[in-house]
């Protein structure tokens, strides 16, 4: 019985892990094409808020169907409690920072190296796990640290090397890679305000996201960006933005719920094993050559992270 039970939570957790990998995938390469496609649109804010409202429009969507169908769907209530609202809101700067710098940074690199660009992950979750959980970690971990480090200046050399760096998005790489590492830490601590339920963290998350970008667009200025766009009457356009969307909102619910049945740690290594597949999917996607100092530079961040 024992061993049944623990059999069925490793199926549990393998699952989980599955839907991050495809939904995160998936996310990526849409907004690549998104920021940086045929029919980009330079606001990569307004493109996220986009998504954060879609996402708040699903959650609506999945509690209505969740009524009519009340034996089949299980959804919380959606009731906006002003109190929740302000003790997630710190979890929602992060999450605005994380996103916006994930998308800033997928904007000026190509999806290739973008594993590399946001590969400390792991570094700044050992670092934020000390300082903010007070949790101590061991030599081995800061040995991997290093190892990590090591691959990430390696790769940036070999990116500078062959002509495609880019300073900014490098940058937006590792200030996403911190704020990835804070989210998974403040999720762990904001889940039991929501009672530890994942879809009502995302909403409340999204719903206070939606709120936070709009002065940020009109200080960024892409308010006017945004109207004089050329294919903002364009179905195509909409409909890749909506697919972001319900990517953005699935990627959220499967975060949120793989940190809840692994941790912060596994969380952040499973999304830099997944960042490794995804390189070698988007070199044969774009039929990228890449030299083998810079394959090496990918295998040493993946050895230190794991």
């Amino acid at each position: 019985m024992t061993e049944k039970t623990l059999l069925q939570r490793y199926v549990h957790i393998l699952t989980v892990v599955a839907c991050y990998w495809f939904v995160s995938i998936t996310l990526v390469f849409v907004n690549k094409s998104l920021l940086s496609g045929a029919e980009k649109l330079d606001a990569p804010l307004f493109v996220t808020c986009y998504q954060c409202i879609v996402t708040v429009a699903a959650c609506y969507a999945i509690r209505t169907a969740s009524r009519i169908f009340p034996d089949r769907i299980s959804f919380p209530s959606l009731q906006l409690d002003i109190q929740v609202i302000k003790q997630v809101m710190p979890l929602s700067i992060v999450f605005v920072g994380m996103i916006t710098f994930n998308n800033l940074c997928l904007k000026h690199v190509d999806i290739s190296f973008y594993y590399i660009g946001r590969s400390l992950t792991t570094v700044f979750n050992v670092l934020m796990t000390y300082f903010i959980l007070g949790q101590k970690t061991s030599l081995g971990a800061i040995a991997c640290c290093g190892a990590i480090v090591g691959g990430f200046y390696l790769g940036v050399d070999q990116e500078d090397a062959a002509g495609s760096f880019s300073l900014a998005g490098t940058i937006y790489g590792v200030l996403a890679s911190l704020f990835v590492s804070l989210f998974s830490i403040y999720t762990k601590k904001i889940l039991p305000v929501v009672d530890g339920n994942i879809w009502a963290l995302t909403f409340y998350n999204n719903v206070n996201a939606c709120v936070l970008f709009l002065p940020l667009m009109v200080i960024f200025g892409e308010i006017p960006i945004v109207t004089s766009f050329q294919y903002l009457s364009s179905i195509n356009f909409w409909f890749m933005m909506t697919i972001g969307g319900i990517f953005g909102f699935g990627i959220g619910y499967v975060t949120g719920l793989q940190i809840k049945v692994t941790s912060p740690l596994t969380h952040n290594i499973s999304g830099t094993a997944k960042a490794a597949a995804q390189t070698v999917l988007a070199t044969q996607w774009f039929m990228e050559t890449k030299s083998f100092l810079w394959w090496l530079s990918n295998m040493v961040v993946l050895g230190g992270s794991l």
